[in-house]
């Protein structure tokens, strides 16, 4: 705006100097030819005054234009320093609500474990057996902080794309046994069949964070189905991407929590959350990062008391 302003000063004075000068030629040349006919002084007069209405109409067009210039100049300002501005509030936002919910998260485990002490503490017949119980209770408490420290760490990483995050080949049922693996365990304390019919093609994706993903996926499907049940992991390919569904037969999701289950700490208020299946609501936000990531996409489908299916579309190795 300095700028223009300083400009319009210039162009005002050159302006004001032309006229000058034009109507200083005029009058020289009028001088020369009419002297001894037709000049007068209200000839002169009327130049005069032509020359200031021409002063002020330059003037009017500068302050107008400045106008112009000021009011575009804001609003263009507003706008870009609106959109540049944005994804930082967003980033603040998100951290000051990721720590927020973190601490909440962590203070109930502590709380907990405190009480437990302290009212153990007041006890004046506490024995051996409620000693041993006691800190069975407490490793079991230490255990979910050490879970939840560890999600909160791998959620924090893969907030951002990571500089030593590469893309290579990977094999899908490679990676999808070796998931298979890390979760049987839990699998075989339920009694639920994982069936694996994924074929072995090449993807272009990160090995250990695609082996999290599926070890996630599959593991919440193991959580919310009942025992003796089946758990189904297959895909198939599509142009250049490959489309990988795990479908289970558990207790669903409810219409109103699916656009809501890939935010941190989300937890549905449903039968989910009452299954005693624990959880701190991170897995599907880590997966929803990790396929980000990998430039793929990730819906959840589900009818209560039916069960879920999680697609996956990520892309083939060319």
């Amino acid at each position: 705006m300095i700028i223009s302003l300083f400009f319009s000063v210039v162009i005002y004075r050159n302006a004001s100097n032309e006229l000058e000068r034009v109507a200083r030629l005029q009058r020289f040349s009028y001088e020369q030819r009419y002297e001894s006919l037709f000049y007068n002084s209200s000839q002169i007069l009327i130049e005069d005054d032509l020359i200031e209405e021409a002063r002020h109409r330059i003037f009017l067009s500068l302050v107008i234009i400045n106008l112009s210039i000021f009011m575009f100049s804001s609003g263009l300002g507003y706008f870009l320093a609106g959109k540049t501005l944005k994804p930082i509030a967003i980033m603040i936002e998100e951290q000051n609500r990721f720590v927020s919910d973190a601490s909440h998260e962590l203070k109930t485990p502590l709380t907990s474990l405190k009480s437990a002490f302290e009212v153990n503490l007041r006890d004046k017949k506490f024995d051996i057996k409620q000693a041993k119980e006691l800190v069975a209770e407490s490793i079991q408490e230490v255990d979910k902080l050490q879970i939840l420290s560890e999600n909160l760490l791998r959620s924090s990483q893969y907030h951002k794309l990571q500089s030593n995050f590469k893309l290579e080949k990977v094999s899908l049922s490679g990676i999808v046994e070796e998931a298979i693996a890390k979760i049987r365990p839990i699998y075989k304390n339920k009694n639920i069949i994982l069936l694996n019919k994924t074929d072995n093609i090449l993807l272009l994706g990160n090995k250990f964070s695609l082996v999290e993903l599926f070890v996630i996926l599959l593991d919440n499907a193991c959580k919310y189905s009942p025992n003796n049940s089946r758990v189904l992991i297959k895909n198939f390919k599509k142009a250049r991407r490959t489309i990988i569904f795990v479908e289970d037969n558990g207790i669903g999701i409810e219409k109103k929590d699916l656009p809501h289950i890939f935010e941190r700490f989300y937890r549905a208020d449903s039968a989910r959350s009452k299954s005693g299946a624990g959880g701190y609501g991170l897995g599907l936000s880590i997966a929803k990062k990790i396929i980000n990531h990998h430039n793929g996409a990730i819906e959840v489908k589900s009818i209560i008391k039916k069960g879920t299916t999680v697609k996956v579309v990520l892309p083939l190795f060319s």
